[in-house]
């Protein structure tokens, strides 16, 4: 069973001073391993909430949430979270910086540090690691801020809008360095974005929310002609996946 993650009818609701809110409503999907799984809906939908969800930090009112096997009780040491922004610590190097999770988790090892270097030295990071985050370009950051995710091996990566901090033009080749990096690492990778272009350019498979409370409208698997997000906003195909999903948008 090549199954990595399954949403089985979750809901989450919770209470106000005044109110009871639905949040997610009977939200069910799966995600094989190796796949690269976008989330788009309307904004204010519970896109991030479904990160909050997987990752363990919240629980649903009903439903189960299986990852490798298990159902989720807590928040789980084998995802990998990256967020808006890059959150590096300017006072740390680059080197250090991507180190700082096995310290964290108690697996600063000669084995896994030697890991994290291999992986600044393949991904244009090799003559950088004793540069401080200010030294580097907004791209070379988020590059820097995946391979922090990446270095501890978890199984899951979860990433939250993390171009949208970004200039459009360097927003567009992050895309390219994250999308070839966890594609060349066979990891699985879940995206929320609000960005119909980057879904289409960047995903195996495209899972399109309603408005709050989120439940599935749509699940599709582009299979657009391109090695690269770029390359793929090139194909003949895109327009019309672009405005079949807008149109479910809207």
């Amino acid at each position: 069973m090549n199954t990595l993650l399954e949403f089985k009818n979750v809901s989450l609701t919770y209470q106000t001073y005044t109110d009871e809110i639905t949040a997610i409503d009977d939200l069910s999907f799966s995600i094989d391993r190796g796949e690269f799984v976008s989330f788009i809906g309307p904004s204010g939908c519970g896109k991030t909430t479904i990160l909050s969800l997987v990752a363990g930090l919240i629980k649903p009112t009903s439903g189960k949430i299986i990852l490798g096997g298990r159902e989720i009780q807590k928040p789980d040491g084998n995802l990998g979270y990256m967020l808006q922004k890059d959150q590096l610590f300017p006072w740390r190097t680059i080197e250090k910086n991507v180190i700082l999770p096995l310290e964290i988790l108690r697996k600063n090892t000669s084995k896994n540090r030697e890991y994290a270097n291999d992986l600044l030295d393949k991904y244009g990071l090799k003559n950088f690691k004793k540069y401080y985050p200010d030294q580097l370009s907004g791209g070379m950051r988020q590059r820097v801020a995946l391979i922090r995710t990446m270095v501890y091996r978890p199984d899951l990566l979860l990433l939250d809008e993390p171009f949208s901090a970004l200039d459009y033009q360097t927003r567009l080749q992050v895309c390219d360095d994250v999308y070839k990096i966890i594609k060349a690492e066979n990891k699985t990778a879940i995206l929320v974005t609000h960005d119909i272009t980057e879904a289409i350019s960047m995903s195996d498979k495209i899972i399109v929310l309603t408005s709050r409370p989120a439940s599935l409208m749509a699940i599709h698997k582009p299979h657009i002609i391109g090695d690269t997000p770029i390359k793929k906003r090139e194909s003949e195909e895109f327009s019309g996946w672009f405005e079949k999903i807008w149109k479910e948008l809207n």
